[in-house]
């Protein structure tokens, strides 16, 4: 859906340097530096901030009502207005999105960090799964990704050859990312973890966090010289069930991104998608339920196959996206997030820098 009222932006964007392992620090003291960045980007503080949500596992964590340990590092005295969701960051920031659409608020903060290494993430994400007739057979993550990239080499949409070129652009592409736990050309494909999918086309363990700010309309032009501004967003989920999906499409992608104005035709087209595809061969599957063309840059930042910080991830495509717009290298960018087996959910934002927007405003006047 589109905001119908006000225009809403990402003025700041910060994420840590995403590790293998993080035993030295707890999620509050990985949180608080990228807190403290995107503070002092937009030289807020707390107080100033009008809503704050956050996105993590419990399951991940391994304690119930973990997030609220994590408020010690944003600060909740005085009292704030607080909101959390047991999912991905991308979805904390369309609640917080929701929220100043009300205009409760003018500005909110988002949050969300994910710690993978104390156990097994592919035995913990075994936990999403229908808890009657696929749940007790322990299939983990891979193990259905590979289903799903089966299912794509047996339709002829791809080959193994080239899920291994999606792992080495990706990867290479990261080289300029500071903040990514694989990078560079030199990279190995690996042996096999699942036929088909080798150890490369799957995303590193890893931990981290990330955080964005949001602001409404001059107040997202007094925060930030250039903001990435929100025209629409939309999520959308598959059956639970495997045994009823098509996995070599992603229907709910292709909703999510109609609604949230991606193929609108009057509008620019995108120079930049950052897509939060874990596994090399989901990246198909996205590229074709977007209708994106090779004229779009995809994972410039090198995407989730560089680091993917469960939780945290898909709020970091959201957040790359924006930081492009930001710097002055983007015009108009698409961005994903995915949560569940399979692209089972999906986010999809449409950012733009304000002139994309009033070139695409005069040319509907003109006509």
């Amino acid at each position: 859906m589109r905001p119908p009222i006000r225009d809403i932006a990402v003025v700041a964007f910060g994420q840590t340097d995403h590790r293998r392992s993080t035993d030295e620090v707890s999620e509050v003291e990985m949180l608080m530096p990228v807190l403290h960045e995107v503070l002092d980007a937009t030289r807020l503080k707390t107080s100033d901030i009008g809503f704050t949500c956050s996105g993590s596992s419990d399951y991940l964590a391994g304690r119930a009502f973990s997030f609220t340990m994590a408020l010690d590092g944003v600060g909740a005295w005085p009292p704030i207005s607080e909101s959390h969701v047991e999912m991905d960051g991308a979805w904390a920031l369309y609640e917080a999105w929701t929220k100043l659409l009300t205009g409760d608020a003018d500005t909110a903060l988002v949050y969300a960090y994910g710690k993978s290494s104390p156990g097994s993430v592919r035995d913990v994400l075994t936990r999403q799964l229908d808890p009657y007739y696929v749940a007790p057979l322990w299939p983990d993550s891979v193990a259905l990704a590979a289903l799903q990239a089966r299912a794509l080499i047996d339709a002829g949409h791809t080959d193994e050859p080239a899920l291994a070129g999606v792992a080495a652009r990706s990867r290479e592409a990261a080289g300029d990312n500071p903040h990514a736990q694989l990078r560079g050309p030199g990279v190995p494909h690996g042996e096999y973890v699942v036929q088909p999918l080798r150890t490369g086309d799957c995303p590193p363990i890893g931990d981290g966090a990330a955080a964005v700010i949001l602001a409404a309309g001059e107040r997202a032009r007094e925060l930030c010289e250039r903001p990435a501004w929100i025209r629409g967003i939309d999520h959308r989920i598959e059956a639970h069930s495997l045994g009823v999906r098509d996995l070599t499409d992603s229907p709910s992608t292709r909703l999510a991104a109609e609604n949230a104005g991606a193929f609108t035709q009057s509008e620019p087209p995108f120079d930049t998608a950052e897509l939060h595809a874990p596994f090399s061969s989901q990246e198909v599957v996205l590229r074709k339920a977007l209708r994106l063309g090779d004229d779009v840059l995809v994972n410039p930042s090198g995407g989730a196959l560089a680091a993917n910080p469960v939780m945290a991830a898909g709020l970091i495509r959201i957040g790359e996206a924006a930081a492009r717009i930001h710097r002055g290298e983007s015009r108009r960018a698409l961005a994903h997030a995915t949560s569940g087996p399979c692209l089972q959910q999906n986010l999809v934002a449409v950012l733009e820098a304000r002139e994309a927007v009033h070139e695409a405003r005069e040319g509907e006047g003109q006509r």
